[in-house]
């Protein structure tokens, strides 16, 4: 049985809904799950839809060629198709905090994520025994001012050979590159806590702490050349107060860092998010 996934926007027009369920049914299909939203500002409409097929002569070749000529051409959509069999490779990018690696890592295992992952690339040798604990290849690209171009393009190279899908940034301490961006425009998923721009720096904690905020929290969105202000994917808060100390601080963003980070890679690799104008809708 053939089960895939469609995602489409397009300027926001009468009878898509009809026309595209419509089109399913004669092609055979079951719709599982339908969703739809409509930007008013903008005028565009997004959909995202599961469907399955019995009929074995039925092939996602045969599908695209149908859709695009019959539907696509006559909404001007823009539109992806995703076989729900084929989990997406996930490359990790880490440098030397260990925590939203082994939480993924552990989800990983329990098979909470729907994703395949064939590679770490590090900065750092420091996490490489977690690595080889979970079996996952470990390579360590050395990547500074001096040498970012040769990191480049051996980070190129392995997501290349491993067939990569997606790269998400388990608190990677390094920024990434606008041609690696350019390659994997809306693929990059980044976490980082959410005091930006107020906190900047080594010690966002410390400082938040200084303040006496009274929230601190964890933001996951896509990677663009704009540091930190891509589109946002997941977020969370943890109240905070006078008693709670800066490792207290640590602790609750840690957390928040590792539960939205996992957020996020299921969204994306489950195909629920789509991307327009700096903003994501999500499908959840």
């Amino acid at each position: 049985m053939q089960k895939i996934t469609i995602l489409i926007h397009c300027k926001d027009q009468k009878n898509i809904i009809a026309s595209v369920t419509t089109f399913i049914a004669k092609v055979g299909g079951n719709i599982t799950y339908i969703d739809q939203h409509v930007d008013v500002e903008q005028n565009v409409f997004f959909m995202r839809l599961e469907c399955e097929f019995t009929q074995t002569q039925i092939t996602i070749e045969s599908f695209k060629e149908d859709f695009d000529q019959t539907l696509a051409s006559k909404f001007d959509m823009s539109w992806d198709l995703y076989s729900q069999e084929q989990k997406p490779k996930m490359a990790l990018f880490v440098s030397k905090y260990d925590h939203c690696l082994f939480d993924i890592l552990g989800r990983y295992s329990a098979d909470e994520l729907n994703v395949e992952i064939p590679v770490i690339i590090s900065n750092h040798n420091d996490l490489r025994a977690i690595a080889e604990r979970f079996d996952i290849p470990f390579h360590y690209v050395p990547f500074t001012k001096d040498n970012k171009e040769e990191g480049e393009a051996k980070q190129i190279e392995l997501l290349k050979r491993y067939g990569i899908n997606f790269i998400v940034l388990a608190r990677y301490m390094q920024i990434i590159t606008p041609k690696l961006i350019e390659l994997y425009e809306n693929r990059i998923i980044n976490i980082h806590h959410s005091f930006l721009p107020a906190f900047p720096g080594a010690k966002p904690y410390h400082s938040a702490f200084k303040r006496g905020v009274k929230i601190i929290g964890a933001t996951s969105h896509y990677v663009t050349e704009e540091l930190d202000e891509g589109p946002i994917i997941e977020q969370d808060i943890a109240r905070v107060s006078h008693i709670h100390s800066v490792e207290d601080f640590i602790m609750k963003g840690r957390d928040l860092e590792r539960i939205v980070l996992a957020r996020a890679i299921k969204l994306h690799s489950e195909r629920k998010t789509m991307v327009y104008s700096n903003k994501t809708v999500v499908f959840s």
